[in-house]
């Protein structure tokens, strides 16, 4: 896939024709540029519009969550028999690449690619390849997810799930299936798309919270490492902290501005070194929890995402808060 420059969102919103526009964002529905021409020609086209709604469109559309907001309502307006067209655009997950190297999209070669589908055993193939059309009989339309940051387990198991779920019905897969092209043009957009030149990042960031339930304190003291993971799953130390007296960073969050990008990441929390200064805590040479491997995804530049550790010297504890 082509790794060409992502455009500033300023940029983009200012082109003066469809099809510059759809030189950029023509491919994130799978072979339907209609959706986002529709999003070009009624807010930003200028002979299409006077200045005051384009100026309009300019100012409420300040990031790319909510670009990708507005041109999704155009999927969601559209008649049932679009959106079924839409849905049968999209290639079957697994496919061997010399079936669809004609009809594939570059977006979905890259993407399948990631999701590491072309290892899958033959037992696993097998699986995928009898669920797969169980799925399409049943449904009619083919099982889509959003694959660029899963693996072959998550989809094999995904598939499996909805095909045996005795309480989906078509119009609820359906549904579900539009959610899930949902994300995979926002992920697109993503690698097309960068903030405005006047801005310094997309306006998202990552926190932390580490709590001693133990003793009932803030952990204050405990090292703390943030990686982020590679494509091809190694990863990379990107900052070191020691908590504060309140157990949190103390420059802050840990991913602000054009730090702060769209990938899977792990917090690594050095507990056993933390509980070692606490005599209660009787850790010894070998201590049950030592170090705390939390990964997780960040999947959308725009938000805040905190993560607090909730731990003792035997139990640790997490969730997604705010």
């Amino acid at each position: 896939m082509s790794t060409s420059p992502k455009i500033p969102l300023d940029i983009l919103l200012s082109l003066p024709t469809a099809a510059e526009f759809l030189t950029h964002l023509g491919g994130l529905y799978e072979k339907t540029p209609t959706f986002v021409e529709q999003f070009f020609l009624e807010n930003l086209c200028p002979t299409n519009n006077d200045s005051s709604t384009i100026t309009a469109a300019k100012s409420r559309i300040t990031n790319v969550k909510l670009l990708f907001d507005e041109i999704k309502q155009y999927v969601k307006r559209s008649p049932t028999g679009v959106q079924l067209e839409l849905l049968k655009s999209h290639p079957d997950l697994c496919l061997k690449l010399e079936q669809i190297e004609s009809s594939i999209t570059e977006e979905s070669k890259h993407e399948q690619g990631r999701a590491g589908l072309s290892t899958l055993t033959p037992e696993e193939r097998q699986n995928f390849t009898k669920w797969n059309e169980a799925y399409k009989s049943k449904f009619n339309i083919p099982f889509i997810l959003a694959v660029r940051n899963a693996s072959k387990y998550t989809v094999l198991s995904a598939l499996k799930g909805r095909l045996t779920n005795p309480n989906s019905t078509v119009h609820e897969e359906i549904a579900h299936a539009l959610f899930q092209v949902d994300k995979i043009a926002f992920m697109r957009l993503l690698e097309k798309v960068t903030y405005s030149s006047t801005q310094e990042g997309h306006g998202g960031f990552l926190t932390c919270h580490v709590l001693d339930t133990a003793n009932g304190i803030p952990a204050s003291g405990m090292r703390i490492e943030l990686y982020k993971y590679n494509d091809d799953d190694t990863k990379e130390l990107v900052k070191s902290f020691v908590t504060n007296s309140d157990g949190r960073l103390p420059s802050g969050p840990a991913l602000k501005g054009p730090d702060f990008t769209v990938g899977q990441y792990q917090w690594m929390f050095y507990v056993g070194d933390y509980f070692a200064r606490y005599a209660s805590s009787r850790i010894s040479g070998a201590p049950f929890l030592d170090v705390v491997r939390l990964d997780f995804g960040l999947d959308d530049p725009t938000d805040h995402y905190h993560v607090p550790l909730l731990c003792s010297p035997w139990s640790y504890s997490t969730y997604r808060g705010s």
